[in-house]
């Protein structure tokens, strides 16, 4: 299969959608920041507020999403989303309220529209073909790089050069269109819930933990190049203005590493693959850590860009494999609330430290944590598929080519424990 193959109206559609409801996301812990820096507390009260958001993400997405019924999924993710559009209208307009007010209204912009990245990227992968899904993945990791890598920009030049509250009237205006927008999508997507067995979402979900640490270790090193970066170029005696530039590389190289990642079939199992490409990107962040040339970190952050998207993306599909196609919504959702949580115990580690030691022994810390995540991660996914666990288990249709014994361009190595039955999806984001 090729990228030709989810070409289609209604795609472009999705795309549309998701970036109203995916950038609002993006956008909003800077933006939290801005609207607070000229107020008492400047940076600590928006650091608090930027926190509060980040909580109600990773309290609401796996709260939301195993709620979320395949059937009325559109209605329900609209509402997950018009409740964040007011969140965000209310933190635009009142940018004077009280501090708790604030980080309560951030909690719900955070919250409310949490379970919708899962529900998105089911929608997509039922949208397509089932060989394609890998390709879909692909698409979608490449429009979240674009989004990440263009709201930096889009909300400093907004907050800086109008006003501080336009950047969240913005990501208001964006969500609430994205409402609009998903009336121009199925309703939602088959699925069958017997296809668990009996057993319970809870305990479904639980057995794809492995798939969830892995996650969280994926994470983990964009908060090390995003947190401490800043410091570690002062450290290095670089100008911190090149910051931007540098977590630009960052994006623009994973979203050409999703780009590659879609364009052929890959050796190896998954979680081989998902090894392989996250010691690759605990690698390159080591060395910006480690060389002091400004060129060199550069090239360092696109390389490990690349292989991060590969390593995502591995994440999903193990995730397809992992669960039935009935509780992959909920799961996107889990992981979804997971990498916020690797997130923000790396920037935490990383931030506590930087107190202590130099920035470059603070991201060799955070990269060791990394690595101990995904030995984690690892092992627990060759304990599940090795017979260990309960693997759930797929029909032929899942999307993943070799699933259904396809080959070619598209074709992605077939799944390490039993297929599962029935069409499903994929988790990010961020």
């Amino acid at each position: 299969m090729s990228y030709r193959d989810i070409a289609s109206k209604q795609v472009l559609t999705w795309a549309v959608v998701a970036v109203g409801a995916r950038m609002p996301v993006a956008m909003a812990p800077l933006a939290l920041v801005f609207l607070a820096r000229e107020r008492p507390g400047g940076y600590a009260l928006g650091a608090i507020l930027a926190a509060a958001y980040v909580v109600g993400e990773i309290v609401g997405a796996p709260l939301l999403g195993m709620r979320m019924r395949p059937e009325r999924a559109r209605a329900q993710m609209a509402v997950g989303l018009a409740a964040g559009a007011v969140a965000f209208a209310v933190l635009g307009a009142f940018p004077g309220a009280h501090a708790v007010v604030l980080a309560a209204f951030a909690f719900l912009a955070g919250a409310a529209p949490a379970a919708t990245p899962g529900g998105l990227r089911t929608l997509l992968t039922g949208i397509v073909p089932q060989s394609a899904v890998a390709q879909a993945l692909s698409a979608e990791s490449m429009l979240i790089s674009g989004i990440w890598a263009l709201s930096p920009a889009a909300v400093t030049g907004l907050a800086l050069g109008l006003a501080p509250r336009l950047p969240l009237l913005l990501a208001a205006a964006l969500m609430g269109a994205s409402v609009a927008g998903l009336w121009l999508l199925p309703a939602g997507w088959e699925a069958d819930v017997t296809d668990r067995g009996g057993v319970s979402m809870p305990r479904i979900l639980a057995r794809a933990w492995p798939a969830y640490v892995m996650g969280a270790a994926s994470l983990s090193l964009l908060a090390l190049a995003e947190l401490v970066l800043p410091a570690l170029l002062e450290q290095r005696a670089i100008g911190v203005g090149w910051s931007g530039p540098l977590l630009t590389g960052f994006a623009l190289g994973s979203g050409l590493g999703a780009f590659v990642y879609g364009l052929r079939s890959w050796p190896g199992r998954l979680r081989t693959r998902s090894v392989v490409l996250m010691c690759g990107v605990s690698a390159c962040v080591a060395l910006v850590a480690l060389i002091p040339a400004t060129g060199w970190i550069a090239t360092a952050l696109v390389v490990a860009g690349v292989l991060q998207a590969g390593a995502m993306l591995t994440r999903n599909l193990s995730l397809r494999e992992a669960l039935p196609p009935s509780a992959l919504a909920a799961g996107y959702s889990v992981m979804y609330a997971a990498v916020g949580v690797g997130y923000a115990a790396t920037g935490s580690l990383a931030g506590a430290l930087l107190h202590f030691v130099a920035p470059s022994t603070a991201i060799l810390a955070g990269v060791g944590l990394t690595l101990l995540l995904t030995a984690v991660g690892a092992v627990g996914e060759s304990h599940r598929t090795s017979g260990g666990g309960s693997p759930s288990t797929h029909a032929s249709g899942t999307g993943v080519a070799a699933v259904a014994g396809g080959t070619g361009p598209g074709a992605v190595p077939g799944p390490e424990g039993a297929p599962v039955s029935g069409g499903g999806d994929a988790e990010a984001g961020l």
